[in-house]
Order: structure tokens, then sequence, then C-alpha cells
């Protein structure tokens, strides 16, 4: 039932490591960069919660309830995917960010749902870790395309200014071809629960009446349980942290891990009397002379070979994600855990990733260990505080629960867009690499944020 996350995974990874690399291609200026992010979250803010209710109250002869939603943000999101490398400007690349976000949430959120409809509260434990598995292989391969595109299949990462490498554009194709095709595996091998059989599975819940999609959303955010907000504070300390990692890694990692930041053209081309880039006949850009055109290819190769090897080693990630996630199911399918210890613990660990990055310049094989650490605490926040969660709400509102709950994600995200990130970062010092500090420091407060949960069914599920 959870195949399809690793298709979804495959577009989140690919945009995670690889769309601050093509803002940066493209001429965006490095602090720009988090609010050409925006789009992402507000697409989330709005789209989950909207695409939870529809949902929950679908229900299709031959799709059932969630399968008709991974179908079309499958399709969606693969003409996304195809389309991106290939934005010839900053903003077209952002319009489509805003194309591929909304589309990965109408597959993304119904996943969520169904696990928690088709297991019992025994099992939710087991079942979101198994997701977490899944996503932790799928971040791990997809971070490792464009780096696999070049130095297995020798398809080229050096363009021209402007232009994306063609290694990026191939692991797009790639990423989109294994989007729709896993999604189609879950459509065509999971069978869901009819809403007669749902109500017999928890027939403790109330049967409501419906008051409109608008009504409904609304009143679940003014009475949404303590629980929830709880792990809201949680959430969104951790969902900054990623933010900032997300938009701001790949610029902090290759200028001071790597010391190859992106040549700026306007150092290297000729320039008229108003400071504009001059271009020939063909519009190829005019270099000063051969030797700055040189200079520039050999300083843009530099950078490209960093922004491979940021994007493979933050795959690390997926992989102690997966390792994580895999001790987890062995344990959790045969004894209770303690939910709020071990996401206290996965974020402490990830916090510390990050706050050692500032220490290692010229050092990117310990990129291995401060990612690995990071992968501990992505592969908790992935499935413990939806564990929780689904501890707490009643099944028939599983779908649009999960989606409001996506709202305490996204907020965190769209204030680290609108300069929250940069704003921190420029509190502790001018270097970009301060941005992967502020991201440290928001785990831990994430991480002693658990203390406010205190629900024992939360916490720990108890058979008896």
């Amino acid at each position: 039932m959870s195949f399809g996350f690793l298709g979804i995974q495959f577009g989140f990874a690919l945009q995670g490591s690889t769309m601050s690399r093509i803002f940066e291609t493209l001429g965006a200026e490095k602090d720009n960069i988090p609010l050409l992010w925006i789009a992402a979250p507000l697409a989330g803010l709005i789209v989950q919660p909207i695409i939870g209710y529809l949902s929950d109250n679908t229900w299709h002869k031959n799709l059932g309830r969630r399968r008709p939603f991974f179908l079309l943000g499958a399709i969606l999101s693969s003409i996304a995917l195809l389309l991106m490398p290939y934005s010839s400007a900053v903003w077209m690349a952002a319009g489509l960010l805003l194309v591929l976000d909304a589309s990965i949430n109408i597959s993304m959120e119904p996943f969520r749902a169904l696990v928690a409809d088709k297991l019992p509260d025994s099992q939710r434990s087991y079942g979101f870790v198994i997701q977490t598995l899944i996503i932790g292989i799928g971040t791990w391969i997809a971070s490792n395309l464009p780096k696999f595109m070049n130095n297995v299949l020798d398809i080229s990462n050096e363009a021209a200014p402007g232009v994306v490498p063609e290694s990026v554009k191939v692991a797009f194709i790639v990423g989109a071809v294994v989007f729709i095709g896993s999604i189609l595996v879950t459509i065509f091998t999971t069978k869901e629960y009819t809403p007669e059989e749902m109500k017999k599975f928890d027939p403790d819940s109330e049967e409501e009446k419906d008051e409109g999609m608008l009504k409904t959303i609304l009143g679940t955010y003014a009475l949404m349980p303590k629980i929830m907000k709880k792990l809201g504070v949680v959430q969104f300390f951790s969902w900054f942290a990623f933010f900032a990692m997300w938009t701001l890694a790949n610029p902090a990692l290759t200028s001071h891990i790597y010391n190859a930041p992106k040549p700026q053209i306007e150092e290297f081309a000729q320039l008229d009397a108003e400071g504009n880039i001059q271009y020939d006949a063909d519009r190829v850009i005019l270099f000063q002379d051969d030797q700055t055109r040189l200079e520039y290819s050999e300083r843009d190769k530099s950078y490209n070979e960093a922004s491979d090897d940021v994007g493979s080693k933050m795959g690390i990630y997926g992989l102690s994600s997966m390792a994580f996630a895999l001790l987890l199911t062995f344990y959790t399918s045969r004894f209770a855990i303690n939910r709020k210890i071990v996401h206290m613990g996965s974020l402490i660990l990830g916090g510390i990733g990050f706050l050692l990055m500032f220490f290692i310049p010229g050092e990117p094989d310990m990129l291995y260990i401060c990612f690995g650490l990071i992968g501990f605490a992505w592969g908790s926040i992935l499935s413990m505080p939806y564990a929780m969660l689904s501890s707490s709400v009643e099944s028939s509102k599983m779908g649009l629960m999960m989606g409001v709950f996506n709202m305490f994600i996204v907020v965190p995200q769209i204030i680290a867009a609108l300069g929250g990130v940069v704003f921190l970062q420029k509190l502790i010092g001018e270097e970009s690499i301060h941005a992967m500090s502020v991201a440290g420091i928001f785990l831990l407060l994430a991480a002693f944020s658990n203390l406010l949960i205190t629900d024992r069914k939360a916490i720990k599920y108890d058979p008896a």
C-alpha cells in the first residue's frame, strides 16, 4: 500500500537536492532562493486540507477513496518533473515548482490516510515506519541520480551559462517515470475498505452531518484536538529546519565545504554602460576574453561537480532514515515503543548533524556523518508524529485531520521562505553555512518541544 511513496519521494528528493541548483543556474541570488521556494509550502497549505476532505468523502466503485487522488497527482507531477529542468528563466522554474509541489501533495496526503484507514492502532507505528523505509530508499536513489548520470552514464554535468546541465535533465525524466510507475503499482495492488466496512471497524465514531468543505475545514482548524496543537509545535521547529536545508544546503555547502561557489557570470562577461550582459547575434554570452571564458568554465565545472556531490551526500539522510525505519519496523511489529522518547532522541541527533557542518570546511567526507545523523531525525519526522496523531483521531476524519495537520508543516516553511531563515542566518554571521547552524538549533528546539506531549495513548500504544 505504501509502494507509491517511492515515486512521491523521487519527486520530493529531486526537488530538495536540485531545485536550488536550478535557481542558481538560472541566475537567482543566494539570499533570494528561499523566497523562490515559497510556492511549495503555499501549495501544501491550500491543497492538503482540500484533498484530505475530498478523499474522506469520495468513493469510486473501481478506485475507492484515496486512489483517485494518487492517480491524478501522479499524472500532474510527472508532467511537471519533465518540464522543470527545461526552464529558461527563474520565474518559470518557480511557477513549475508550484505545480510540482501541489501535484505531489495531491498524491501524498491520501497516502498518510490510507495507512491509518487500513491498519488498527496497534499496527500504525509499524505502518508509518514502513512508509518511511520506502521514502528513505527513494531519497537516496533520487538524490544520487545527477551524479550517477555524469559518472556512470557519462552524461555531461556542464552547460552554457543559464542552462541546466543534461545530467540533471535526464535525472528528472527518470524521476517522472518512477513517480507514475510506482503510484500505479499501489493503485492496482491495494484494496480499500468501503465506507460501510470502515464504520464496522470504528463503531464508536459519530455520524456527522456534512456541512460543506469550507465550513468543515475551518471548523476542524478551530476545534483541533490538544494533541495536534502540541505536535504542531514540534512540527514547526522540525520543518523550519528541513526547509533551511532544502533551500540553502547547496549554496552553503558548495562554498563552505568545497570552496566552489557558483561563479557570477557578470564578473566574466562583457557588460554595457548600464551593467547589462552582452550577447552576440546568436544570443550567446560574450566573455571579456578567452582567459575569462576559460576561468568561468573551470569554476562552473567545479561548482557543478560540488553540487553533484552535495546532492549525493544529501541522499545519505535517506539511507540512514531507511536504516532507522528498518530497525523500528522489526521492533514495532512485535513491541510497543515510547513514541515521544524515540522522536526526541532522533531530533537531537539531527540537530548535532547540522551544527557539525560549520566545523568541517574542506572535509566533504564528513558530510556522510552529518547527513547520517540528520537521517535519524528525518525518519522519525515522517513516522512518529503521524502515529501519535492517528491514535487520537476518528477514522472517518483521518484524511481531513492529516490535511489540517499539514498546516504545521507548511506555515514554518512559509515563514522561512519570507526571510526567516536568511534573517536568522545573518544574526549568526554572513557566511551561508550558518543557514545549516540555524537548522541545527531549530531541530534541538523541536526535540525538547516533545516534552509538551503528555497524552498516554499518543505516546505509547498499550494493547491492554
